[in-house]
């Protein structure tokens, strides 16, 4: 095998496929990317034995073959060489090692053979359709910050996706959940995913989406889904996840539907209140939100460190409230907030909050109180 491609594209494909590699392996092939010269392309693929990534890219390939190199050390080496330069790989060398040069750089790099490679794809996945590519990111954005990473819960690591009629309109509606906190956003039903009952994608899957989705130059990406795997692909990625075995709670139940007492507060100036008064909390993390006529105070006290509190002008008109919130889950949901005032439904002291955008009704978060 013998190729020359240039270093920023070789680059920019080494990070995406290093990232799902683990540093540490007991499998040692699993720390490598698996490298095949074709024609006139490169494909490149990487895999943790639950995520598998593919990645095309075109190269002058002067000789067809394939290895595996370590992902993470390739990465560093090309990632250290000189903007604008060409690579050149070469395989198998005198002592049977990748060899890379550039310019008056050199490097021989230990392989694994290709048939020692685990391959992850190939099923047939029967659910298919075409997604905006801003949509999903903000699908992604408004929902996985609340995921579980608690490894007992595991049917909490990752976001639920599923097709749900909504009034007269289909949607498709993410949700994710850690028990303490809710985010739940939709978007409109894309064609062909009428028949998506409801599936689990692993976090660190999501997050490997969202970071490629980034680097995309195109409007739509095309996904698709079976009973226990999901594939995204754009341009010349694919990638390909196992979905988790589990069930997903029935989200529906713990969205409060008679929080009657509305609280309409700017969402910038409630946001920095917040993490100004956040500071004496230290680990504790407990801010309390006390709602009044037309204002809200945000309070916090620590017995070692003091108190700090701010009032805030708001529009309320019901009896007083005071509730407890982890200051860091709410500050991750007003980020969400994209327009200039956040609703607060509320009920009690003691119950859970719905938090919306007052002007956009197509994500809600709950937040549990917590005791202060």
């Amino acid at each position: 095998m013998k190729f020359t491609i240039e270093r920023a594209h070789f680059l920019k494909t080494l990070s995406h496929v290093q990232s799902i590699v683990e540093k540490r392996n007991t499998i040692p092939v699993l720390s490598n990317v698996r490298i095949e010269a074709k024609g006139s392309t490169i494909n490149f693929k990487a895999t943790d034995m639950d995520i598998e990534i593919t990645e095309i890219v075109d190269a002058t390939v002067i000789e067809e073959g394939a290895t595996t190199a370590p992902a993470h050390m390739l990465y560093d080496i090309v990632r250290k060489l000189s903007d604008g330069s060409d690579v050149e790989i070469s395989y198998p060398d005198e002592k049977g090692s990748l060899r890379i040069a550039s310019g008056r750089s050199k490097f021989s790099l230990s392989t694994i053979g290709v048939e020692d490679f685990p391959i992850i794809s190939g099923d047939d996945l029967p659910i298919n359709f075409e997604i905006s590519k801003d949509e999903l990111k903000t699908l992604i954005d408004r929902t996985q910050f609340s995921a579980s990473v608690e490894e007992a819960r595991y049917y909490l690591n990752g976001l639920y996706v599923h097709a749900k009629a909504e009034g007269a309109a289909n949607v498709l509606r993410v949700v994710a959940t850690d028990g303490h906190r809710l985010a739940c956003a939709e978007s409109p039903l894309p064609e062909g995913a009428e028949k998506l009952e409801g599936v689990i994608i692993p976090r660190k899957s999501v997050l490997e989406i969202r970071k490629l989705l980034d680097d995309a130059s195109i409007d739509k990406v095309l996904m698709a889904l079976s009973e226990n795997k999901v594939r995204i692909s754009f341009e010349d990625i694919t990638l390909t996840s196992k979905l988790i075995d589990g069930t997903f709670p029935d989200y529906e139940r713990v969205i409060p539907t008679d929080n009657d007492k509305i609280l309409e507060v700017n969402v910038k100036e409630l946001s920095s209140a917040v993490d100004r008064v956040s500071v004496v909390t230290e680990r504790s993390r407990g801010i309390r939100l006390i709602t009044d006529k037309n204002h809200v105070t945000i309070a916090a006290s620590n017995a070692e460190l003091g108190n700090a509190s701010e009032e805030l002008e708001a529009t309320y008109d019901k009896e007083t409230i005071d509730t407890g919130y982890n200051f860091r889950y709410l500050l991750d949901i007003l980020a969400q907030i994209k327009g200039e005032e956040v609703r607060f439904s509320l009920s009690g002291n003691a119950a859970a909050t719905v938090i919306t955008d007052k002007t956009d009704n197509s994500a809600i978060y709950v937040l549990m109180p917590m005791r202060i």
